[in-house]
Order: structure tokens, then C-alpha cells, then sequence
């Protein structure tokens, strides 16, 4: 995507009953909470891939309630503001110790940071502002998705043993599909619409992404994306794929 995406302006809370398929499951699960935010409003594909991207998860790994927010071209409530505090809100409902955080961002970007559009409203939100806010939370385990241009920036601030983060691009590249109409960017869907509804794994889904958004970009010439993962080592083995 170009410098900068987003949406939001209605906020919804969805729930998901937790279901496993086995004992082992049982006790190993963990409850995830899912924070899902479109933050550029002036381009409808943000909104619809914050909304698609949280449910997929849901359907994925179960999750406790969704909190999915995003951004229109008259406003919306996804700002830097309202993120923080949907995460200290979920943070409030979860067990800091053995629960996983899940957040999804999905905008344009820049090397400074993730655009926020609701209106009149423009802000930036810089991975330092980003970090704070989640350890804020106090939650210890946490995946973070970003599907922006140059969200890698974002990976040297967060990715830990305890954070696992997955962005569309790297730090020096442009990620692709933002057109306002689509339903998803093409790493959104790659990675959420395609890999991660059949993958056991975030770390599978992710590869498997990967290879389908190079492809894509091959196919029409254009510069690579190179969409990264890092960090999480800590938090892959609690997530419990549903059947």
C-alpha cells in the first residue's frame, strides 16, 4: 500500500464460545481475546479487513469477545486513543499470565509509523507509542498483525520471545491492494482469507502467505513487499488451532 490506509467508525463486540476437540487441547488452550482495529477511514477495504481478518481468528483459535473498530470518511472511533484503551479493556477480561492478546492493525503506513484517519482526524502511530501501549496491558503474551506498507518498522520495537509479530512488509518496502472497494489487501488475504483458514499454525499460514503475496507481486511487476515474521517463540505453542 501507498503512504498511508485505514477505517472506523462503528465499533462491535462479538462473541465466540471456545470449543476443543480433544483433552490435550483442553488443557493447553488458551483463551484469546481479539483487538481489531481499521484505522484509515477514507478507504473501505481497512474496514472490511479489520472485521474479516477478526473473525477468521475467532473461527481459528476461539477467542473470548472482538472488539472490532474502524474508521469512515465523515469519522470513527479507531484512533490512537480508543486503541489504547480497547487493549486495556480486553487486557481487564484476561488471565495476564497464560491468555493470548491478539491485535490486528490494518492501514496505510509510512517508515514513521501507521496512518489514523476518521475524518478530519490524522494521526500517526509510531511503533514506540504502539509498544507502550501493549505493555501497558500487562498481558505477557500477545500476537501483533499489522497488514500496512512498511510495518516492519514496527518489528524491532515489539517482537519478543513473548510477542510474536507478522507484518505485510518489510521496513523499506510498500505493501499492496488498498483500493477502497476490495475486501482485502493482498496480504490480508493471503494471509487471513486464504492461509490461516487452513493452516495449523500461525508460523504455516505465514509461509504460505508469504509464497502466495510474492507470486502476486511477481505476476505484476512489482517491487516485493517481503513480508516478515518475528519473535513469539513463547506464545506459538499456546495457540490451539479448531478443527
Amino acid at each position: 500500500m501507498s503512504a498511508f490506509r485505514g477505517k472506523a467508525d462503528i465499533a462491535f463486540v462479538l462473541t465466540v464460545a471456545p470449543s476443543v476437540s480433544t483433552v490435550h487441547a483442553v488443557e493447553d488452550a488458551r483463551k484469546v481475546s481479539v483487538v481489531s482495529f481499521g484505522l484509515f477511514g477514507d478507504q473501505g477495504v481497512f474496514r472490511s479487513e479489520a472485521t474479516g481478518a477478526a473473525r477468521v481468528v475467532a473461527d481459528r483459535f476461539g477467542s473470548a469477545p472482538i472488539n472490532v473498530q474502524y474508521n469512515s470518511k465523515k469519522g470513527g472511533s479507531a484512533t490512537i486513543e480508543t486503541l489504547a484503551m480497547s487493549l486495556q479493556a480486553a487486557a481487564n477480561g484476561m488471565d495476564a499470565e497464560n491468555d493470548v492478546l491478539f491485535l490486528i492493525l490494518t492501514s496505510h503506513g509510512s517508515p514513521a509509523g501507521l496512518a489514523v484517519k476518521a475524518g478530519r482526524l490524522t494521526q500517526t502511530l509510531t511503533p514506540s507509542k504502539l509498544a507502550d501501549m501493549l505493555a501497558w496491558t500487562g498481558v505477557r503474551h500477545k500476537v501483533v498483525v499489522i497488514s500496512a506498507c512498511y510495518s516492519g518498522v514496527f518489528i524491532p520495537r515489539l517482537a519478543n520471545p513473548n510477542m510474536l509479530v507478522i507484518t505485510a512488509a518489510d521496513a523499506d518496502h510498500q505493501s499492496f491492494g488498498c483500493r477502497d472497494k476490495a475486501r482485502w489487501t493482498y496480504f490480508g488475504d493471503a494471509f487471513f482469507n486464504v492461509a490461516l483458514r487452513q493452516a495449523n499454525s500461525l508460523k504455516d499460514a505465514f509461509v504460505v502467505a508469504r509464497a502466495l503475496v510474492q507470486k502476486r507481486e511477481l505476476h505484476e511487476h512489482i517491487e516485493p513487499s517481503n513480508p516478515l515474521m518475528a519473535g513469539g517463540a513463547n506464545v506459538q505453542p499456546l495457540l490451539i488451532v479448531h478443527p
